[in-house]
Order: structure tokens, then sequence, then C-alpha cells
């Protein structure tokens, strides 16, 4: 049975920030916390997919950055944390693979449909990830980067262009979820406040989302916009991985390495959650960390799909 609208918690205002319960409860849509817990008439935890997905041994020794992975783990569900070897994280990130990861390749993708309300999207049940992110921090390119297309999503320079909710169906079994950007300058108040109604009417009623790839650009400090988001969305229980992007670049060559950048934008976070939710660097323009989100997100999908979780 999926769970429908359930809160395992309520975080304060950014103002006040308590500290959060752990990661565990806000890194997918169905808590993670959950995996815990017996299948009914087992007591035992639901049974993992048959065949765990292999990862290159040493992987979290070569990226940049790679001091950041030992800092604090994701670890999924059929996974104990003493198990964690260094063989089973992926590179540039704090993500340890389970059992759940598995075929998390890309074979085809199609534009369903643009959306400008909750209520429109589709209702066919598949499990969908949301992509949300200040405006200009690269979604198009990130689902260029997923499809291997160039202009699969269209971009632009002129930030806040995408404004409906678009469906990228994926393999024909899962969503790719493009959101308006947010934070854009030039967008009116009344625009802004629409766009805020309709994205959060989303996010709280949209029982297939399995969890929102929150973008946050590297080659920046740390911008109090994305901490907020991200602090609405754990108060509201909203899985949520941090992908950031553009961490192949210095802003104006004056600036700080991107994982500076990712670390101090981790000690924020670290004020308002107990253990951060999952993280991982990319860049749609080198391709780093490409395959391994995917491998992420198989590993997030697979769980969502396990009907035993109730």
């Amino acid at each position: 049975m999926i769970l429908r609208h359930h809160r395992l918690f309520n975080l304060h205002m950014l103002s006040t920030p308590p500290i959060a319960p752990s990661l565990a409860a806000v890194s997918f849509r169905r808590p993670l916390s959950l995996a815990a817990h017996a299948t009914p008439g087992t007591g035992s935890p639901p049974p993992p997919p048959p065949s765990p997905h292999p990862v290159k041994p040493s992987l979290a020794s070569n990226v940049a950055g790679a001091d950041l992975v030992r800092t604090a783990l994701f670890v999924p569900p059929g996974v104990a944390r003493e198990e964690v070897t260094p063989d089973m994280l992926l590179p540039g990130s704090n993500i340890v693979v389970g059992p759940y990861a598995g075929h998390a390749q890309i074979k085809q993708v199609e534009f369903v449909k643009s959306s400008a309300r909750a209520r429109d999207c589709p209702k066919d049940n598949r499990p969908e990830f949301a992509i949300l992110g200040r405006s200009n921090v690269g979604k198009s390119s990130l689902i260029n980067a997923f499809v291997r297309k160039k202009e699969f999503a269209l971009t632009s320079k002129k930030p806040g262009k995408t404004q409906l909710i678009n469906h990228f169906l994926v393999n024909k079994s899962w969503y790719i979820v493009d959101l308006p950007g947010y934070g854009f300058a030039n967008a009116s108040q009344s625009a802004r406040t629409d766009w805020s109604s309709f994205t959060k009417g989303y996010f709280l009623n949209r029982d297939t989302l399995v969890a929102v790839l929150l973008l946050v650009d590297a080659s920046i400090p740390p911008q109090q916009i994305d901490l907020d988001c991200a602090n609405w969305l754990g108060r509201n229980n909203i899985g949520m991985t941090f992908v950031f992007t553009k961490c192949d670049k210095i802003k104006g060559g004056k600036g700080k390495r991107s994982d500076d950048n990712i670390k101090h934008f981790q000690d924020l976070i670290s004020k308002y959650y107990k253990e951060p939710p999952p993280w991982i660097m990319t860049s749609s323009v080198t391709g780093l960390g490409r395959d391994e989100l995917l491998l992420h997100m198989s590993q997030l999908r697979n769980y969502w799909d396990n009907d035993e979780v109730v």
C-alpha cells in the first residue's frame, strides 16, 4: 500500500531552525524509516530486488571533493550503516548504493504534456522525479544530459522561461518532471505568487512523486533562496536529493572551487538537519555524475515501487 500525505515530522521556519529528524525521514517521498518496519506476517523487512547493482572499487577516491564524501552518508534501505565500505559509495556524493539499485540506463524518452495545474498532470500512477531549482541553475541542461540530446528540453538565456509542469516519460515506466525555476528577478510579484501556489500544490498533492532533485549551483556561494526551498520541502516531508550543478565552473575565475561552495552549503544545511539528505556533484558539460545520479534514482524508484512497504 502506498503511503498518502503522511507527515512524520514538522520543522519550524528557517528563522528558528531546530535539529531536524534524520535524513531517513526526508530523502524519499515514502519515508525511509519504514524500511526497518516488518512486512506484515513475516516479522522481517520487505525484501529488496534480487540483483544488487555493482559499483566499481575506489570510486570515491578518484573525484574532486572526495573528502566530502565521507562526512555524512546516505545509507539506503537494505544496508546497515556498519556494513558500508568505500566501494559502495557513488563518486562525488554521500550516497551509498544498496540492493534496491537496479536498471539505470535511459533508452527512450518522450515528452508527454505540459500542465498549468497539478490536477492536470498525468494520472497513470507511474513514479516520477521532480527537478527543481533556481532559474538558470541548469535544469534543462541536466535533462538534456540525462537523455544525451542537446535540445531535448529547451534551454534559454532568459531565466524563468519554463512556467509549466512538464512531464517526460522515461523507458515507458517513470517520469522526469521539469518544474518552473524559482527566484527569477524579472517576473512580477503576482507571477511569483502564482508560481509558488501551483508548484506547492504539485508537491503537496502528487502521490506519485518519489523525490525532488533540488538543483544547487556549485559555482557560486550558497543562496538563501535555495536554503529556504530545502527547508520548505523538509517541513512538508517531501523527499529530496541535492544535485550540485556546474561543478566544472568557477565564476569569473576568482571564485571559490565548487567543492568549497558545496562544503559551505552543507555546513548551512547541517543547522536544519541532523543528517543531510543525499547529495551528488554533477556537470552537464563534462558528464560528471550523470550515470551515478541515475543509479541513485533507480534505488529510490525501486524502493518506492515495493508495495510491501506499508
